[in-house]
């Protein structure tokens, strides 16, 4: 699917031809203010700026004054912000990039934060090593053969079972992080099955 929609969040700057693929076909770029500035030093415009706006300089306020949606909610990052007010304006698919990176803490929870964002938008997490995208249902999900791929589950009660994976699950609970990581795409897709939870699958380029 093309995402029409690109969230750029305040982590490090995409380096990677990929996401800045998707920066560069983007219909629409939504910035968190912090990385206004990042967007413009690549040479590009905003179309939107969401977030409490304690992260933009001045001069770019100015500029962009007419595309300023500021939302001091302290319940919320500036990332949910963001994808909270793309999905106001019916904006239902989005790619976020610049997530990660800067803070281990901050990397975590956006990175979590997208089986939330899974209950109101087709959303993924696109960083400069792979895809993470949330289900929230069994699903056929696409791959190529040898391709590295992880599995998170947000509720460690979730059983999980697989068809089409180097080491395959069979009505495993994911109990910790690690243990559904470094696996491995047997073919052109492969299978999850499981009911209740989320599960975060992470696609390496």
């Amino acid at each position: 699917m093309n995402y029409t929609t690109v969230i750029i969040a305040d982590g490090t700057f995409p380096t990677h031809e990929i996401p800045l693929g998707y920066i560069r076909n983007a219909e629409r770029i939504i910035c968190c203010d912090g990385s206004t500035g990042n967007l413009v030093d690549f040479g590009l415009e905003p179309d939107a700026i969401v977030g409490d706006m304690d992260s933009l300089d001045s001069e770019l306020y100015s500029k962009y004054a007419d595309r300023i949606h500021a939302d001091d909610d302290q319940e919320t990052n500036d990332l949910t912000k963001a994808v909270k007010w793309c999905t106001k304006m019916g904006f239902s698919d989005i790619a976020i990039v610049g997530a990660t990176g800067k803070r281990e803490d901050h990397t975590i929870g956006n990175i979590s934060l997208l089986a939330e964002y899974a209950r109101e938008a087709d959303v993924i997490m696109v960083t400069d090593t792979g895809i993470f995208k949330p289900y929230t249902q069994s699903s056929e999900i696409q791959s190529f053969p040898g391709q590295q791929v992880s599995i998170f589950s947000i509720n460690p009660l979730t059983l999980i079972t697989s068809e089409g994976l180097k080491y395959p699950l069979a009505g495993k609970r994911l109990e910790n992080w690690w243990q559904g990581t470094l696996n491995e795409s047997m073919a052109a897709r492969f299978k999850l099955f499981f009911e209740g939870g989320s599960l975060l699958v992470f696609h390496k380029f």
